[in-house]
């Protein structure tokens, strides 16, 4: 039982030092700039919109990443057995608190015994939700680069929010980033939406159809 919990962490591990490798990599040779250049030869004429419309490109940026996240996550997450995996988890802390409650060590010790295997399956459940970083970093990390790289290009702009009139989209100071209007709303833009489509995706995930779906195109 332990040498299965382990080899379930050690492959979480390895997936985010890769990812962590291929970041780095993209970063310190230049290759997310160089990606992020082809991309925007098909992004800014798609979602530029000449620099008309900063705002809207910000929002179908978010859209695309947003959306491809979504999809590769949705295929490599088997929802029904993270579902199955939370429910069990949820049983097993009920049971826990409750021996406890009432003192009963012998109970409580029983318990304790099947938590690795409970720790195990929820590992082996939520795993697929790290496979598909390595190919998102590849496509999300270009885009960031080149929306950047577009913002910084255009005028001097402004947007009207509840708590200003006029907040600039960008300001050239590129060590105040994370105090950038843009990547805030960027931010927030993928989050809201990000909510609704992977809601809807693990909704479409738990019927009988996409299981079929899934079945046919997985190699056997």
């Amino acid at each position: 039982m332990k040498l299965m919990d382990d080899k379930a962490q050690g492959s979480q591990l390895m997936f985010f030092m890769l990812f962590m490798l291929v970041l780095l990599i993209m970063t310190m040779t230049g290759i997310g700039v160089v990606l992020g250049y082809y991309f925007g030869l098909v992004l800014e004429p798609v979602i530029g919109f000449n620099g008309q419309f900063p705002v809207l490109t910000l929002f179908l940026s978010g859209i695309i990443v947003v959306t491809l996240s979504s999809l590769l996550t949705n295929f490599f997450t088997d929802w029904r057995k993270m579902s199955h995996s939370q429910e069990v988890e949820r049983a097993f802390q009920k049971e826990m608190t409750e021996a406890r409650k009432t003192g009963n060590t012998n109970k409580v010790n029983k318990l304790m015994k099947m938590q690795p295997e409970i720790m195990r399956r929820q590992t082996e459940a939520s795993s697929g939700m790290m496979k598909p970083m390595l190919f998102l970093i590849i496509f999300i990390w270009p885009i960031f680069i080149w929306l950047r790289g577009f913002l910084g290009a255009l005028d001097y702009y402004f947007i009207t929010l509840p708590w200003a009139n006029s907040v600039s989209l960008l300001t050239p100071d590129s060590e105040k980033i994370l105090m950038q209007a843009w990547l805030w709303l960027y931010l927030i833009f993928s989050m809201l939406f990000g909510q609704l489509i992977r809601q809807g995706l693990k909704f479409i995930s738990l019927s009988e159809w996409w299981k079929n779906f899934k079945a046919n195109i997985k190699p056997s």
